[in-house]
C-alpha cells in the first residue's frame, strides 16, 4: 500500500514536470524538480547511504584525531570518543545530520535541474560536490572534537551548534555561489551577447 502511494506520487511529479516543461514555465519546472527529487532522494536513498556516509566521515576525521592524539574514531560504528584536557570523556555519534547526507542530496538535486550545465558537467559537478561536502563536513567534525577536547564537555553546545555550523555553512554558501550563482551569471545573455562573447568581441576590435 505504502509503495503504491510512493509510486503514484512519483508519477504525478513526473507528469507535472512534463506539463511545466511543455508550457515553458522554467522557473516552476526547476523548483518542482529540485524539491521533488530532493524529497524522493531523502525517502529512497537516505536509509541506504546514511550509515556508510557516517562511517566515512568518522574515518576521515579519525585520521586527524589519531595524528593529534586528541580523539579516537570508531568509524565502523560512526562514533568518535573524546578525552578532554580536564579528564572528562564524551562520545559523539555521527548521525544523519552530521553525516552531511541532507546537504549532498540537496546539492545533487539542484545540479540535476540546473540547466546551465550539460549532462557531462552535471555528473562531474555532482562528484566534485559530493567530495567537497564530505571533506568540509569532516573538517567540521574535527573542529568540534578539538574544541571539546580543549574546552571540556561544557563546550559541546558551542562547538556543535555555533562554531561547527558557522564553519560548515560558510563554506557551503561559498561553494554554492561558485557552482550556481557564478555559472548562472556567466551564462547570461544581454541583447544576444554573453560576457564571454563580449570579451571576445572586444579582443577582435583591438586586433582590428
Amino acid at each position: 500500500m505504502v509503495l503504491g502511494i510512493k509510486l503514484a506520487v512519483c508519477l504525478v511529479w513526473v507528469a507535472l514536470l512534463i506539463i511545466l516543461n511543455r508550457a515553458k514555465l522554467k522557473g516552476w519546472y526547476t523548483i518542482l524538480g529540485v524539491v521533488g527529487l530532493f524529497v524522493i532522494s531523502i525517502v529512497v536513498l537516505m536509509p541506504v547511504l546514511m550509515e556508510p556516509l557516517s562511517q566515512f566521515v568518522a574515518a576521515i576525521a579519525g585520521l586527524v584525531g589519531r595524528v593529534t592524539g586528541t580523539f579516537e574514531s570508531y568509524f565502523k560504528y560512526g562514533i568518535i570518543f573524546i578525552e578532554t584536557v580536564k579528564g572528562e570523556y564524551i562520545t559523539l555519534r555521527i548521525d544523519f545530520e552530521c553525516s552531511g547526507i541532507i546537504e549532498i542530496l540537496l546539492y545533487v538535486s539542484w545540479i540535476f535541474f540546473f540547466s546551465v550545465f550539460t549532462k557531462y558537467q552535471k555528473i562531474v559537478m555532482s562528484v566534485i560536490g559530493f567530495l567537497y561536502i564530505i571533506f568540509i563536513n569532516s573538517v567540521r567534525i574535527v573542529i568540534i572534537c578539538e574544541v571539546i577536547h580543549f574546552g571540556g564537555n561544557g563546550a559541546y553546545s558551542v562547538a556543535h551548534n555555533i562554531i561547527g555550523k558557522i564553519f560548515f555553512y560558510v563554506f557551503i554558501v561559498l561553494f554554492y555561489f561558485y557552482v550556481f550563482t557564478r555559472q548562472q551569471v556567466l551564462s547570461m545573455r544581454l541583447g544576444g551577447f554573453g560576457y564571454s562573447s563580449d570579451k571576445a568581441n572586444a579582443d577582435k576590435k583591438q586586433e582590428g
